[in-house]
């Protein structure tokens, strides 16, 4: 296993900051407002050619009665309970605090080594003597850090090194299937991972916009490796007034853009919404391979129809993804959940299938006499191949006389003659046209 890095400390003092500094790219949602950050995320990371994980945990308020904060420091005790090693982050400006002393005391308990961080020191050259103070934490010498400029973060990650086990070889995450858990907000997803993972690993609430970042969590089971994304419920655009939570949606497309399969989540109680057929339009476009997973299934009166017409009723408003299998689940009891595994690596398969040009050309061979190719003022389309230039989606490519000819409603046949002889089911198929003249053919 990875060595993992945890990044704690109060709210506000830059642990997120500090975080996008160390990972080289902006994962997590820097905003000045304390309680953005509020799950566990994580990043890798490499220190002298050492590669890591780090995690990024919402402040920790030691007394705290709110719901949301406490769920935090929930969140970050987990952090504490399963790191290497962890960075223990302070601010040198509001300088040492009460619940400071208190984060600190929690650290020494774990037994777990603790490097201690004092961000905001930016001034560069003679070193402030603020930083003299956080001697009374007992955590061993302050390394002075600015989380915006980068100051002192290579002391930080040598500090951090020394704490790693032997290298062992890590293994290759190849066969990793990334699942990206998109849909509107409250509508189960992230239940869904918790019962998955069979642990507290993204907090739930009521609320709607309690997750905010797109969280990774690793899973492994008999039928495979899989790194969920649990992302932010994606809202109306005309509800996103709060520029966290634009952020938000920017980064649940960020994680269909990096996932292999999308789980598509709709609300039993809610059916197919307007919100649900622009989430799952942006996976369609991205051209995942998709699941539609019907959530919160125990909750309906059911009789011997309801499925069936449920189905129909998701079919029809989702009319471009036709091709997605549907499965009825509840997160909230495990019905069906287990079944969601065959199905993620039945459709990543799918998504990766390669057809050979000597299939496809056979198979056009006879699409192309069961129906005429359209005409137009007397000249008539000509397919003269086909063949399959990518995967992830499929992409196939069909060379033909002139392009104009080969209309919306000829290109769909042809897609759905691909899907009846080799299946493709789950994915998206990619089909471009292009020109060439008979003399090239």
């Amino acid at each position: 296993m990875k060595p993992l890095v945890a990044i704690v400390g109060r709210p506000n003092v830059g642990k997120s900051m500090l975080f996008n500094k160390l990972c080289g790219q902006r994962l997590s949602i820097v905003e000045d407002t304390p309680g953005v950050t509020r799950d566990r995320l994580y990043a890798p990371c490499e220190w002298r050619n050492r590669t890591f994980d780090i995690v990024d945990t919402g402040g920790i308020e030691p007394g705290t009665d709110d719901q949301i904060l406490s769920f935090m420091r929930e969140q970050a005790e987990i952090a504490i309970g399963t790191a290497t090693v962890i960075v223990f982050v302070c601010d040198i400006k509001t300088g040492l605090t009460a619940s400071d002393q208190e984060v600190a005391n929690l650290l020494l308990r774990s037994g777990k080594p603790v490097v201690l961080a004092v961000n905001k020191s930016d001034q560069t050259g003679r070193e402030n003597p603020d930083i003299y103070e956080f001697y009374n934490l007992g955590l061993g010498d302050p390394i002075a850090v600015s989380a915006i400029h980068g100051h002192g973060t290579g002391d930080l990650l040598d500090a951090c090194f020394e704490h790693f086990p032997p290298q062992e070889e890590e293994d290759e995450e190849d066969d990793v299937i990334k699942v990206a858990v998109i849909g509107k907000p409250n509508v189960g997803k992230s239940s869904l991972v918790n019962r998955i993972l069979g642990e507290e690993r993204v907090i739930v609430s009521n609320v709607a916009g309690t997750t905010r970042d797109a969280v990774d969590s690793y899973f492994e089971n008999k039928q495979g490796k899989y790194r969920f994304i649990d992302t932010a419920g994606m809202r109306k655009k005309s509800k996103v007034d709060d520029r966290i939570e634009k952020f938000s949606v920017l980064r649940a497309t960020m994680a269909i853009e990096r996932s292999d399969v999308c789980l598509i989540m709709i609300d039993a109680q809610e059916g197919v919404t307007e919100q649900d057929t622009k989430v799952a339009g942006l996976a369609h476009e991205a051209g995942k391979a998709c699941i539609i997973v019907v959530n919160k299934w125990d909750a309906i009166e059911k009789d011997g129809k309801t499925m069936d017409k449920m189905r129909q009723d998701v079919m029809r408003d989702l009319s471009y993804m036709t091709y997605a299998p549907i499965v009825f689940i509840s997160a909230l009891t495990g019905q069906r959940v287990d079944r969601l595994f065959e199905l993620i690596n039945y459709v990543n398969n799918q998504a990766a299938m390669r057809i050979t040009t000597g299939m496809l050309n056979s198979l056009l061979a006879d699409a192309t006499a069961r129906v005429q190719p359209p005409t137009d003022k007397g000249r008539r389309l000509k397919v003269y191949y086909m063949t399959q230039v990518g995967v992830k989606p499929p992409h196939f490519v069909c060379f033909c006389n002139d392009a104009r000819l080969f209309h919306f409603s000829y290109q769909r046949y042809l897609e759905n003659q691909i899907r009846s002889t080799f299946g493709l089911e789950g994915t998206p198929v990619r089909l471009t046209v292009r020109e060439r003249s008979e003399k090239e053919g």
